[in-house]
Formats: C-alpha cells, structure tokens, sequence
C-alpha cells in the first residue's frame, strides 16, 4: 500500500499538505512531536476522506531521528511515493543572541534529516522506479539574510540539495522539488520570534493552505522549484542577479 508522508504535520503546511494529499485520495503518514495533535487530524482525515492515516510522534532534530522513522515505516510494511520533508523552524535576531545548542538543532532538523530521509526514501522510490519528493525551503534560500542568517543559510542548502538531487534523478522515475515560500499565515514567525518585523506583517503574509497547493500542483508536475507568490517570483529572481551587498541592503530593511 502506498502513503504520502509528510513531516512537521500537526499545524501550519505541514497540516495543510496532509489534508489536500488525503483531499487527492492518498494515504498518510503524519509525523511530528506533537501526537496528541496529531490524533485530532488522522481521526478527521480518515472522517473525511476515507484514507488511512498513520501517526509517529518524533522529534526529527536529535541524532538518527530519520533512521529510526525510516524504520518505523518499515515496520508498517507500506511504500512510500511520496515525501514532504516539512519540518523546520528558524530564529531570528543577532547572531549572536542565541546559543549554540539552537543552531546546532536548527541546522540539524533543517539540513541533515532532510538529507537523509531524501537518502533513504529517494532510494526506495528509485528502486520502484517512481516517487515524489517535496523539501520545503524558503525565500530565504535565495541570499544571505542579516539576522536570519543561520535559517537562511540552512533554507539554501536545501534549494542546493533539490536542484542537484533532482538531476541526479531524472532517469529514475522520480522527482524532487524545492518549495520556496515567502512569509506565510503559520506559527513559524512566531517560533522564530519575528514579531514587530516588517516582513511578518500579518496582513502581507499568505495562506498556508494557497502556498501548500501550489507546492502539491509543482510537485506533481516535476517542477524543480516552486516560488509561491508574485512578489515572491520578483524577489527570488532579483535576489539571484543583483550583488549580494545590494541584496542584503534590501532583505534587512525589508526585516526591520
């Protein structure tokens, strides 16, 4: 039996993907920390839509979280087609303000557990000869970012990852896309403690569920990357041709 699985699923995209890939007729697995969360959208899932819905409660930021996921699924003997790697959280501020133990597990949830869920998921999907994989980035991934600038590095990787890896893979039967949002209505500005700042102002923030869609509509389609938004396409394409100086005049004072 095949299920898309999506991390970072009790709120925000990670929510919104869940429920328009159980909407499209697929199984899901939903994982994060919070099971409890997670409960209340498998049994509304399931209500709905008529799908089967597994939960795995984890805490995809500590060491071999995605081994230990991957062989949960294995364990439930279902395939995988496909793959929303979704969690990720951000911080903003100097940077210097925060402690190392938060960059480690930012840069660690952000970078290696997508690295190797794409490992080991992608080569499953490559030895079945189909699959989807969506890494969720961010407009962030386009420049460096002034008091962003570990998030935005991480979101870079992952862009970089995406693009190669989609290459790697075009002979395989399978996809990877990078979906880059702009700011979007979810509770990461708030984890990330943006509040007050130009660029989280609720009224210039998309909705989850329209930046979710878009990046389900990319992802089906085998596009490489999925930049959600008008302005979000404008930036994204200025950010790669102007100087970086220009640009990171531009995104601090955008930010503050």
């Amino acid at each position: 039996m095949s299920f898309a699985l999506v991390t970072g699923a009790s709120s925000g995209l990670g929510k919104e993907f869940a429920y328009l890939l159980a909407e499209k007729g697929h199984n899901v697995v939903l994982v994060s920390r919070s099971e409890d969360k997670l409960l209340e959208i498998k049994n509304d899932i399931q209500n709905k839509y008529k799908v089967k819905a597994i939960v795995i409660a984890m805490d995809l930021s500590v060491t071999n979280s995605a081994e230990l996921l991957f062989e949960a699924i294995k364990k439930q003997k279902i395939f995988i087609d496909v793959l929303i790697n979704n969690a990720g959280f951000g911080k903003f501020g100097n940077f210097l303000q925060y402690d190392a133990k938060t960059y480690e597990k930012m840069i660690f949830l952000n970078t290696v557990t997508i690295t190797s869920l794409v490992r080991l998921f992608g080569n499953e999907m490559a030895n079945k000869g189909k699959g989807k994989i969506l890494n969720v980035s961010s407009t962030a991934a386009f420049q460096p970012l002034p008091h962003f600038s570990v998030y935005a590095a991480t979101k870079s990787y992952v862009l970089s990852l995406s693009e190669a890896v989609h290459y790697e893979f075009r002979d395989s039967g399978v996809t990877v896309t990078a979906l880059c949002p702009g700011p979007t209505a979810t509770n990461f500005g708030v984890t990330a403690g943006t509040r007050g700042t130009k660029m989280f102002n609720p009224g210039g923030l998309m909705d989850a569920q329209v930046v979710a869609r878009e990046g389900l509509k990319g992802l089906f389609k085998g596009d490489i990357v999925v930049v959600p938004g008008k302005f979000n396409k404008f930036l994204a394409f200025f950010a790669r041709h102007l100087p970086v100086k220009i640009i990171m005049f531009i995104a601090n004072r955008a930010i503050n």
